[in-house]
């Protein structure tokens, strides 16, 4: 019997989730990467301050195809994994709570350092707060995950859409000029100072009390979807559940479509805009991890999305690393293009440094177990130094 406490050998991964891992780490990229160069997707006038078709038309694409799609693969993961490391915990009857309890404390203090340090539009802080309450669903059962899991995204969704549709002849775009002058001189122009209070004003503003109730129930759903296909174990052994996986992807397709891509067909109408993101992002993300899945069933669809595996077996890290060049390039301090680079300019960025990122990881996986943060965060949880060094180079 293994040491209470001790930490778990390096698995068998199953290479799907870690590609659904760097596909939302793509996504994510994708859609802060407009955020931190330019205050008009945090205060509005995107459109206003990005006049040309081709703008409109890369923010269309990102909309349709990545906005609220990422994020929420991303927590599908975060609870698909907490589960998992639940799992493996008891079978090797090690004390789950207090591992678990360990590493959500962990992850909270990478995202505070994250959020108010680098990038005010964190999501480390908010997994590593709102997953504490997981531990209230362990030892549910799997429909119960379920009803808690559409009940909550359900509720809002419906509350907020029908007040929004009833006061829709009033709704306007809002742009706050003053404090988008304020964020492009502190960003811009300003000291390290100015970047970090300008942060915290930022973070204090995306993070308002009333915004706080929509971000756990867009967050915590997601969290307990990716705990039941876990407990499912479609994703463990796709080729047993191919019926079910394919049904749901068509589904979650289907749902993708209506409300991701309809609303455009119709000018994307703003008291529709929460449901869009709620349900057509939801749908979309389990959507793509189920398209990365069904990918690696096949021999050249494994080959194509495999080098997603790379990125995301070192997440935590490309993350930070993502805000992090960002930080050099937009802000003051580094290159200064603060409100200068153009959506499609955003674009070509994202591709260019992740396609980085897909070889780096690769060169330090084929010497090093998990990514620098990945192997920090396992040590903090278990109190314990982590192996590092393969073998073979330990050896050497």
């Amino acid at each position: 019997m293994k040491k209470k406490g001790s930490p778990l050998r390096e698995s068998e991964r199953l290479d799907w989730i870690d590609a659904a891992r760097g596909l939302a780490i793509l996504g994510i990229f994708m859609v802060n990467v407009p955020a931190f160069n330019a205050p008009y997707f945090l205060y509005g006038g995107a459109a206003e301050f990005w006049p040309s078709s081709l703008s409109h038309t890369v923010q269309n694409f990102i909309d349709i195809f990545f906005q609220a799609s990422f994020y929420t693969l991303f927590s599908f993961m975060f609870g698909f994994g907490i589960q998992m490391m639940k799992d493996r915990l008891v079978e090797k009857q090690i004390s789950y709570q207090s591992v678990i309890f360990r590493r959500l404390l962990v992850l909270t203090g990478f995202g505070l350092i994250h959020a108010f340090l680098i990038w005010h539009g964190d999501i480390l802080l908010s997994y590593g707060v709102l997953g504490l309450v997981l531990l209230a669903f362990f030892n549910v059962k799997k429909k119960t995950l379920l009803y808690w899991a559409f009940g909550m995204l359900a509720f809002p969704v419906l509350l907020l859409t029908l007040s929004l549709f009833l006061i829709k002849e009033q709704l306007q775009g809002i742009i706050n000029r003053p404090a988008i002058q304020e964020a492009l001189v502190n960003y811009g122009s300003g000291s390290l100072m100015d970047i970090w209070r300008q942060n915290l004003t930022d973070w204090v503003y995306a993070n308002q009390w009333g915004n706080l109730p929509f971000l756990a129930l867009s967050l915590i759903p997601m969290f307990l979807f990716g705990m039941y296909f876990c407990r499912k174990r479609w994703l463990h052994d796709p080729t047993r559940h191919f019926r079910s996986i394919k049904y749901v992807w068509v589904l979650t397709g289907a749902l993708f479509l209506i409300f991701k891509a309809g609303p455009h067909l119709f000018g994307s109408p703003e008291w529709f805009q929460f449901a869009q993101d709620s349900i057509g992002g939801s749908a979309s993300a389990i959507f793509y991890v189920l398209s990365i899945t069904l990918l690696f069933q096949t021999s050249i669809g494994a080959r194509i999305v495999h080098p997603l595996t790379w990125v995301g077996r070192m997440s935590l890290s490309n993350y930070i690393l993502q805000s992090l060049i960002s930080f050099i390039l937009f802000y003051s301090v580094g290159f200064g293009l603060y409100g200068d680079v153009s959506p499609i300019g955003s674009l070509l960025i994202v591709m260019v440094i992740f396609t980085g990122q897909v070889f780096a990881s690769k060169a330090w996986l084929k010497k090093f177990r998990y990514g620098p943060l990945e192997w920090l965060w396992r040590t903090l949880t278990y109190g314990k130094k982590q192996p590092l060094k393969r073998k073979s180079e330990a050896a050497s």
